[in-house]
C-alpha cells in the first residue's frame, strides 16, 4: 500500500517540478502565433482550448494500452511500480513533451519530418516507413477484441461489427478534428479516468492489501524483467506511438505554454492510471501466478472485466464493458488519422494533401492492411507492436537530443533516456522471439557493447559539438 500511495506522490510531484524544468529548457514563447493560426484550414489545424487537447492527448495516446500493458507488467510484481514511476517522470514525458512541442515549432510536422530535420534525410525515410508500420499494427492489434465484444452482446456478427469500426475509423480520419475527436474525445477521456479513480479508491479500502516494493522477479514464467518489462508496460512509461499521435493536438494548440500541461501532463495521468491498474493485477487475483491463469482464461479484457465487476459492482460491469469497447477503438481510429497525415506529409511533393479526394484515398490505402491484420492473431500483433514501438520511442529521444545540441541546450534530460531506450531495443530484439531469438546471455551483452558504442558516439559529438561553438566564439 505504502509503495502505490508513494508513486502516485511521485508521479504529481514529477509533473509540478520536472515538467518545469523540462518546458525552461525548451525554452517557450507565447507571442508566437501557433500552427492552429498561421495554418488554419478547418481540418486538421484547428484551434481549441487545452483542455480538450489534454483530454483528447490522454485518449489518444493511452485508449487501453496503460490498462493492457500495466496489467500484463503486473505479472513482474511490484517492480513494475518503479519503471512506471520513474519511465513516466523522466523518459515518457519528455518524450511526449518534446515530440509535441517541435512539431508546434515546426508548423504541425509530423513526427518522420521532424526526424529528418535534426537526425537526416536517411532517418527520416526510415522512419517514415516505421511510423505507418506501427499505425497499422496498433489499430489492427486494437480493433478485434471490441469487435468480437460487441458480436457476443449485440445480434451483430463479427464481421459486421468489424466492417462498423472501420467505418466509423475511415469518418474520424477524414473529417475535421473538431467534427468527432473534438467533440467524442472529452467524454471518452472521461470514461477511462472514471475507470481509473473508481478502481484505485476500491483498492485503497478493499480487504486485499496492495503488495509493497520487491525488486524480486514475481513473474510466474520467469520472464526477465530486463528489457521484457520496459516493452510490456510501454504506454504506461514511454510509448513511441505517443510521438506519432502529438501532432494531433498540436495543430490544435492556442499557445506554447499550454504543452507542459497538455503533453507531459498527459503523460503522468497515464502513469497514474497505469499504476492503478497494474496495482489492481497485483492485488485482486491473490498473486502473479493467480494473475497469470486469469490472463490464460479471458485474455486481458476478462482481467479488465472480473476486476471492474467485482470491486464496483453492476456499474464497474458497464464500464469494462464500455472501456473494452470504446477504448480501443478511440486508439485505432488515431493510428489511422496519425497514419493518414504522416504519409499524405510524405508525398506531398506530388499531391495536395488537403485535397479531398487525396486524404479519402490514402484513409482507404491505409485502411485495408489495417482491416486484414485485425482478422488474425491478437498476441502475434502485439508482439510486434510492443519492440517496434519502443525503437520508435528511442529515436525520437534521440531526435530530442539532437535538437538540445543543435541549439546549446541542456540535452542529457534527452540523452540519458535515448541511451536507456536504446539498450532496451537493442536487447529485446536480440532476445525475442521475433527478433534475432538468441539467449539471453548474449542479448544482454550485445545490447550493453552496442548501446556503450552508441554512448562513445554520443559522447564525441558532444565534444565536438563544443569545440565548433569555441571557434565561433573565439572567431
Amino acid at each position: 500500500m505504502l509503495t502505490f500511495l508513494s508513486s502516485i506522490v511521485l508521479l504529481i510531484v514529477g509533473y509540478l517540478v520536472y515538467s518545469k524544468v523540462v518546458e525552461r529548457v525548451f525554452v517557450i514563447d507565447d507571442s508566437r502565433r501557433t500552427p492552429a493560426y498561421t495554418q488554419a484550414d478547418g481540418m486538421d489545424y484547428v484551434p481549441m482550448s487545452w483542455w480538450k487537447g489534454w483530454l483528447i492527448q490522454l485518449l489518444n495516446i493511452a485508449g487501453l494500452g496503460p490498462i493492457f500493458g500495466a496489467i500484463a507488467g503486473a505479472l513482474y510484481g511490484p517492480v513494475a511500480f518503479i519503471w512506471i514511476v520513474f519511465g513516466s517522470i523522466f523518459a515518457g514525458a519528455v518524450h511526449d513533451y518534446f515530440s509535441g512541442m517541435l512539431s508546434l515549432k515546426h508548423g504541425g510536422a509530423q513526427f518522420p519530418k521532424i526526424v529528418g530535420e535534426y537526425l537526416g534525410d536517411f532517418a527520416r525515410r526510415f522512419i517514415n516507413v516505421i511510423s505507418v508500420v506501427l499505425m497499422v499494427l496498433v489499430a489492427a492489434a486494437f480493433t478485434a477484441g471490441p469487435a468480437q465484444l460487441i458480436s457476443s452482446i449485440t445480434p451483430l456478427s463479427f464481421m459486421v461489427s468489424l466492417i462498423l469500426i472501420f467505418g466509423y475509423f475511415v469518418l474520424a480520419a477524414i473529417l475535421p478534428i473538431n467534427k468527432i475527436i473534438g467533440r467524442l474525445y472529452p467524454v471518452f477521456g472521461i470514461v477511462l479516468i472514471i475507470m481509473a479513480v473508481g478502481i484505485g479508491v476500491a483498492l485503497l479500502f478493499g480487504t486485499e492489501k496492495i503488495p509493497n516494493l520487491t525488486l524480486q522477479n514475481l513473474h510466474p514464467g520467469d520472464l526477465p524483467i530486463w528489457p521484457l518489462l520496459m516493452v510490456t508496460i510501454s504506454c504506461g512509461a514511454i510509448s513511441g506511438f505517443h510521438c506519432t499521435q502529438s501532432p494531433i493536438v498540436s495543430r490544435t494548440m492556442k499557445k506554447e505554454s499550454e504543452g507542459r500541461k497538455v503533453f507531459y501532463g498527459a503523460m503522468i495521468a497515464e502513469g497514474v492510471i497505469a499504476m492503478v491498474w497494474a496495482a489492481a493485477g497485483m492485488t485482486f487475483f491473490g498473486s502473479t501466478a493467480g494473475l497469470q491463469e486469469a490472463l490464460a482464461a479471458g485474455g486481458p479484457a476478462g482481467a479488465v472485466n472480473e476486476i471492474s465487476s467485482t470491486l464496483l459492482g453492476s456499474f464497474g460491469g458497464l464500464l469494462a464493458i464500455l472501456g473494452v469497447i470504446i477504448l480501443p477503438i478511440t486508439t485505432g481510429d488515431t493510428a489511422l488519422r496519425s497514419a493518414r497525415m504522416i504519409f499524405t506529409e510524405a508525398v506531398s511533393k506530388w499531391m495536395d494533401p488537403n485535397k479531398k479526394w487525396v486524404v479519402l484515398a490514402v484513409t482507404l490505402l491505409l485502411g485495408a492492411p489495417m482491416f486484414y491484420l485485425s482478422m488474425i492473431d491478437y498476441s502475434f500483433l502485439w508482439r510486434y507492436v510492443g519492440g517496434t514501438n519502443q525503437l520508435v520511442a528511442a529515436v525520437m529521444l534521440w531526435t530530442a537530443t539532437s535538437y538540445l545540441m543543435r541549439e546549446n541546450k541542456a540535452h542529457l534530460i534527452a540523452g540519458i533516456p535515448a541511451l536507456f531506450m536504446t539498450a532496451v531495443v537493442i536487447t529485446y530484439w536480440m532476445y525475442a522471439p521475433e527478433g534475432l531469438s538468441l539467449s539471453y546471455g548474449v542479448s544482454v551483452g550485445t545490447g550493453i557493447v552496442v548501446s556503450a558504442a552508441i554512448g562513445v558516439f554520443y559522447a564525441l559529438k558532444v565534444i565536438q559539438s563544443k569545440q565548433q561553438r569555441a571557434v565561433v566564439k573565439i572567431g
